[in-house]
């Protein structure tokens, strides 16, 4: 199926900051675009905006002026919806409630044309619910952009049970044709973004819940370690404590409290005082005119740097050792069971289980755990975790070995799995789940969370790496340590190490 032709108009309706942008992606591409506000001069104010964001993208060379004119050109302020009746695509971008937009699409429905696709941006009311109220749901999609939607190359185009297969083939080609990266997802609760980075946020606010360690370490760990653009704290705090919040408690209301969507007590608490972060000036951080910003924990040493013996595969450790090499340290290597000895310290990569757990099951002297990176041999920063009976002479060992590498050490209290390591369980393990119930193809789910929410991989060709055998052990022992449903591994990902089988061929 081709996409819409340029000559065929789009109306947008809603001249927020979401719906004025859609309309400039739309202008953009050579379509003449009709935006639509019931609040009076809104939508001739939103075009004045996307006119002077363009003045700068002109002025910093990014943008010819002809381009500018033209995208100007082809938006036009509309008064009324009857205005919008011609519009061969019709995408509302209006207030997140079901009887509101639903009322809409009815409107919409009785004065536009029957060939005329209407989509919803809506980020989390089902498709097939608002498509029950009109005589032909045939012709809904949803088309939801990620904010800001001139610059998001994220469209998640949503089929709902209605919706017409070649109306969705060609929503998505013109999502393309606009320059987007359009994914396609059924119509279930979070679709495919909202749902899969639940575990994002989850675990870092579990881990401050219960000690662990502080904001700014927490955050520094998930940039410095996992690759994040940024950490679950400032992420939050950008987003808007009211918005996620909100998202987390829909998505776990629709999953009828599955408590793998579990809200977090600690954001509530934010919410009740209306610390909604960068937007109110407070959030987990302050943003207030003098306020200091806190800086990550980071361990130091003046230890002697120790010679390391590598007993056995150290599997996803590899890296790190060859980096060692790198920079003039000691390795010898003897049979075992895939440990480290660095002086008096055991090390070992988290398997999931609370290094004093493992220490007593495994009879591990002196045990120091590693938590995972996305790319040891280039990550600046490392959490580290040890048992009750570890020696401050091996912790420090540790310290100093990994800092004449050039990798800052973050102290975590004892904690399953630690944390880069229990957020991308947790993030493959949803994405996992959404796979195993058809949510999206394996591809989709991995290019929505790359393009929608920034993320230095795709959680399933994580999962790849990581390996099923491994997610499946971190999870068992996550599980076990907490006696929650909430960490129970996918069945997805039981069914792919069962069969040898990785998520991306």
């Amino acid at each position: 199926m081709s996409a819409l032709n340029t000559s065929v108009p789009v109306a947008v309706i809603g001249a927020g900051a979401m719906g004025a942008g859609i309309a400039q992606v739309a202008a953009s591409a050579g379509h003449r675009v009709w935006l639509y506000d019931n609040r009076p001069g809104a939508a001739a104010q939103a075009i004045e905006g996307i006119g002077k964001q363009l003045d700068k993208r002109v002025a910093n060379g990014k943008l010819a002026a002809s381009a500018r004119e033209a995208c100007l050109a082809a938006l036009v302020p509309a008064d009324n919806l009857e205005q919008l009746a011609d519009a061969g695509l019709v995408i509302e971008a209006i207030i997140e409630n079901l009887e509101i937009k639903q009322a809409l699409l009815r409107q919409l429905e009785a004065l536009c044309a029957p060939e005329c696709i209407l989509a919803s941006n809506t980020s989390s009311i089902s498709i097939t619910r608002l498509g029950a109220g009109m005589q032909r749901p045939e012709r809904l999609v949803g088309m939801h952009f990620f904010n800001p939607a001139p610059v998001m190359q994220l469209v998640e185009v949503i089929q709902g049970l209605a919706s017409d297969a070649n109306v969705v083939a060609t929503v998505l080609a013109t999502a393309q044709a606009w320059g987007k990266k359009p994914v396609l997802a059924r119509s279930t609760p979070g679709f495919i973004v909202n749902r899969v980075a639940r575990p994002f946020y989850a675990e870092s606010l579990r881990l401050l819940q219960e000690g662990a360690a502080d904001c700014a370490s927490l955050d520094a760990l998930l940039r410095e370690a996992g690759g994040f653009a940024m950490g679950a704290f400032e992420l939050t705090d950008l987003i808007g404590h009211d918005v996620n919040y909100a998202v987390t408690c829909s998505v776990f209301d629709a999953y009828y409290q599955d408590m793998r969507f579990q809200p977090s007590q600690i954001q509530k608490e934010l919410v009740d005082a209306g610390h909604f972060g960068r937007k109110s000036g407070r959030g987990f951080y302050d943003y207030r005119d003098g306020a200091v910003r806190p800086q990550p924990l980071t361990l130091d040493s003046t230890t002697p740097v120790p010679q390391v013996i590598v007993e056995g595969d150290t599997g996803l450790l590899q890296p790190l050792l060859e980096r060692l090499t790198d920079h003039e340290i000691k390795i010898s290597q003897r049979a075992g069971r895939g440990l480290l000895r660095v002086g008096e310290a055991t090390v070992a990569l988290s398997d999931g289980r609370l290094a004093s757990q493992r220490s007593a099951d495994e009879g591990l002297s002196n045990l120091v755990l590693l938590d995972l990176a996305l790319d040891y041999r280039s990550c600046r920063r490392l959490a580290i975790s040890w048992s009750a009976t570890t020696s401050p002479q091996a912790v420090d060992q540790v310290v100093a070995l990994l800092a004449k590498a050039g990798i800052a050490v973050t102290a975590l209290r004892d904690s399953p799995a630690l944390c880069v390591l229990r957020t991308v369980a947790m993030l493959a393990n949803e994405a996992a789940d959404a796979l195993l119930q058809g949510v999206a193809s394996a591809a989709d789910i991995d290019l929505a969370m790359r393009a929608g929410v920034n993320y230095p991989c795709g959680p399933l060709a994580w999962a790849d790496r990581l390996g099923a055998a491994t997610l499946v052990r971190v999870l068992d022992h996550l599980q076990g340590a907490y006696g929650e449903e909430r960490y129970r591994p996918s069945l997805q990902l039981r069914r792919q190490l069962a069969e040898g089988v990785p998520f991306h061929e």
